[in-house]
């Protein structure tokens, strides 16, 4: 009972720092807000607050929010939103939303962590499983991480999607696979790529489903909860078709910017200077192309690392934050929340110190390069794209040298006469 009182204690101290933390900042230094919200390594035009506060205008004076060509985030978060007093005069309580759901995901990060799912799921079970951090140190890797923190205050709306992610997930490893579906369906209402999660998130629930569904087959338990995702989501189809004034016009707003680029504002992501420099009878062929490759991940991964979906939710966030159309540092912060997940992993992963300088070259040297091409003017997009183009090359090894040290560690098991021998490759 002692021991418990002293981890609820640790645990409402570390939510305690990191509240205190973010408030201190949003008060202290008043300009940061809007300096980090306008920085094009956080904003994106989906996620963007600004844009939010335009949607937000337009729409509490009855004007459809998507008439600017501006907002093309979700629908709900308007009214959410709109219940909050007007950020201009009493700015505190959308602060504290912003805090309160990095909390929320710090919550869900620490159960995942806590239920060992990353060192021995339903198939499979590491030897090395012992040597990993408790929920208390990952869920203070992801409050503290700089790229968190930049991104709640700069207020990008990505936070929500990260919060439903996380819960999906850990309502997943907890048995309830129908709250999984609910809370996987939100975060695809509110960015559209996480519905790339589904198929390893099935198969994360069924692991882990309650006693009594244990004889159900795979493919009934799959079909099922795939129809909960589509109910979800056409509820909230619904719902923002009638708060739009029965009109459809959100959805090519929304989602059809993210299918088809439109909006070719710069961000960290790899599909903007491609497709500004493309010429426009080759553009519908390279965005199916670029599609068909985000999403050829998913069943490859899937189906090569079956025994462990947990880990194919991870490469996957970690892929998405490099190829996906408007990626963030919120969804490299998320793939860096999961890594820690795997600490039984880490002394078999080859290039630490590489990937730990290359994404802390970027990190400095990327607003720095914007800051040539666009203010300065002594440079032009190639000088940002380049460091993106880094940015993305050190996702990648963090990608791959986990991916390496999954399958090694599998393989191990596999072969126990090759522990500690070395690979290579021929």
């Amino acid at each position: 009972m002692d021991g418990a009182k002293v981890t609820v204690g640790r645990t409402a101290g570390l939510y305690a720092g990191a509240a205190v933390l973010r408030l201190a900042l949003f008060t202290l230094f008043p300009g940061l807000p809007d300096l980090l919200t306008g920085r094009v390594e956080i904003s994106t035009p989906v996620t963007s607050f600004k844009r939010l506060q335009e949607g937000l205008f337009l729409y509490n004076h009855n004007v459809s929010p998507y008439d600017g060509g501006v907002y093309h985030q979700a629908p709900l978060l308007l009214p959410l939103f709109s219940l909050l007093p007007s950020f201009s005069t009493l700015p505190i309580l959308t602060y504290l939303l912003y805090i309160a759901v990095d909390l929320l995901s710090a919550g869900a990060l620490l159960k995942i962590a806590d239920s060992g799912e990353a060192g021995s799921s339903a198939l499979f079970t590491s030897p090395r499983r012992e040597k990993r951090w408790s929920g208390f140190i990952v869920a203070a890797v992801f409050l503290f991480n700089p790229f968190t923190i930049a991104t709640c205050i700069g207020r990008s709306t990505s936070v929500f999607t990260t919060c439903a992610i996380l819960h999906a997930i850990a309502k997943a490893v907890a048995g309830a696979p129908f709250s999984a579906m609910v809370a996987l369906s939100f975060a695809t209402y509110l960015s559209l790529y996480p519905l790339l999660l589904l198929p390893p998130l099935l198969l994360l629930c069924y692991d882990r489903r309650p006693p009594s569904s244990q004889k159900q087959p795979l493919l009934n338990f799959a079909l099922s909860h795939i129809a909960v995702v589509l109910a979800v989501l056409s509820a909230l189809l619904q719902m923002s078709y009638l708060m739009t004034g029965c009109s459809w016009e959100f959805l090519p707003s929304t989602y059809g910017v993210q299918l088809t680029l439109s909006d070719l504002t710069p961000n960290i992501g790899l599909w903007w200077y491609f497709f500004i420099e493309m010429f426009d009878s080759f553009r519908s062929f390279f965005l199916a192309v670029f599609w068909l490759h985000l999403s050829s991940y998913v069943g490859g991964l899937t189906l090569r690392i079956r025994r462990q979906p947990l880990v194919v939710l991870t490469l996957l966030l970690g892929i998405f934050a490099i190829f996906k159309p408007y990626p963030s540092i919120s969804d490299a912060s998320l793939f860096l929340a999961m890594v820690p997940l795997y600490r039984h992993l880490f002394p078999l992963m080859r290039y630490t110190f590489v990937i730990a300088a290359v994404i802390m070259y970027t990190t400095f040297l990327g607003p720095a390069f914007y800051h040539l091409w666009i203010y300065a003017g002594s440079g032009n997009a190639n000088f940002f794209y380049a460091i993106t183009l880094v940015w993305g090359l050190g996702l990648s090894l963090l990608v791959c040298d986990l991916t390496f040290a999954v399958l090694r560690d599998e393989w191990e098991v596999e072969r126990p006469e090759m522990v500690g021998k070395e690979i290579r490759q021929i």
